[in-house]
């Protein structure tokens, strides 16, 4: 009797360290907040991105067009 009552305990601990560990099952979670989270920041900084070189051609525009107007008014008065 004593032996059936070690066996059953023996394989109610196995059984309960078996669904502890999952029986070495491997999932991969995904955090949809931070999903969402990271798209946005993305579409954020291309949209940043696209303002800034917008920005940047207009004033590179403006350089170029200013520096012409030197060597324009330098190169009459010579």
């Amino acid at each position: 009797m004593k032996n059936v009552i070690k066996i059953g305990f023996f394989a109610l601990s196995f059984g309960l360290f078996a669904v502890a560990c999952g029986g070495g099952k491997t999932e991969t979670a995904t955090d949809s907040t931070a999903t969402a989270a990271s798209s946005a920041i993305d579409s954020a900084a291309k949209a940043a991105t696209t303002t800034v070189d917008s920005a940047a051609a207009a004033a590179k525009a403006n350089v170029d067009s200013a520096a012409n107007a030197t060597v324009d008014s330098v190169a009459a008065h010579h």
